[in-house]
């Protein structure tokens, strides 16, 4: 699709329904993402965040993974529906993209301007989020649904292992992603007089 960027940034929804289809190459779809990876501002240019996009049987196992933990820690009388979330919302995309910040560029730019230590993990956070909102902005005018899921810490330490993640990598945040299968909710708004002030 061809939006104007305020077009597209409007644009943008949860889908919780979704295809095991894509409307892109997986060579456009790794060019999408490494444009963000590369053009996403950070703090310093710290450049902290890591992204792992899973496809195929890659993409099946997370959700296999998280059903197996979610599975040992909530109710038995309650699962079915857990499962059946999972099932028909994020394992039934065709894939899921993984956030992530490497700590080492934090902890340097702690250790070289320490007046700022406080602020440099906060500041990775935001680079994050950057990084997830552009992707996914970006994944939905190529065509895709998507939405943004925080399984984390509950499934860090088997996905980290299944998927040999460097230890010094923190997971932040996971998104399915796949041909829309169904519409988004309806989306609502505060009024604006309540969320911008506009002095000139």
């Amino acid at each position: 699709m061809s939006r104007s960027f305020l077009d597209a940034v409007a644009h943008r929804r949860s889908y919780y329904a979704l295809k095991n289809e894509s409307p892109i190459t997986d060579d456009a779809l790794r060019e999408l993402v490494a444009q963000a990876v590369k053009h996403v501002p950070s703090a310093f240019n710290s450049q902290s965040t890591r992204i792992v996009v899973l496809l195929g049987e890659h993409h099946h196992k997370l959700w296999e993974l998280t059903k197996d933990v979610l599975r040992a820690i909530v109710p038995a009388d309650a699962f079915a529906k857990t499962e059946a979330k999972i099932n028909e919302s994020f394992q039934s995309g065709y894939g899921t993209i993984l956030y992530y910040e490497a700590q080492a560029p934090v902890r340097q730019l702690q250790e070289k301007f320490p007046t700022y230590a406080d602020n440099f993990p906060v500041w990775s956070e935001h680079t994050n989020a950057m990084h997830q909102f552009t992707i996914w902005t970006a994944l939905e005018d190529a065509g895709f649904g998507a939405s943004l899921q925080h399984y984390n810490p509950i499934i860090d330490e088997v996905v980290a292992k299944e998927f040999k993640i460097d230890a010094d990598w923190k997971l932040r945040a996971q998104m399915p992603f796949g041909v829309p299968a169904g519409e988004p909710g309806e989306k609502t708004f505060e009024p604006l007089e309540e969320r911008l002030l506009f002095l000139k």
